[in-house]
């Protein structure tokens, strides 16, 4: 029985046609987006962040 990650490496791999290198290359992409997108949302609620300075957008 495979996993569910199992079948979204499967997924992933065959979007690159089999490329391992290429696969690995779109993930780490991926991952720095989330991560820079993380450092925003955190950001935004830390203390003296975004929240702190009186901006109502986030309500």
């Amino acid at each position: 029985m495979r996993t569910l990650n199992e079948a979204a490496i499967d997924q992933i791999v065959a979007a690159c046609n089999g490329d391992l290198r290429g696969a690995l290359k779109a993930l780490l992409i991926v991952n720095e987006q989330l991560e820079a997108e993380l450092a925003q949302l955190y950001a935004v609620v830390s203390p003296g962040g975004f929240a702190q300075r009186g901006s109502h957008e986030l309500h």
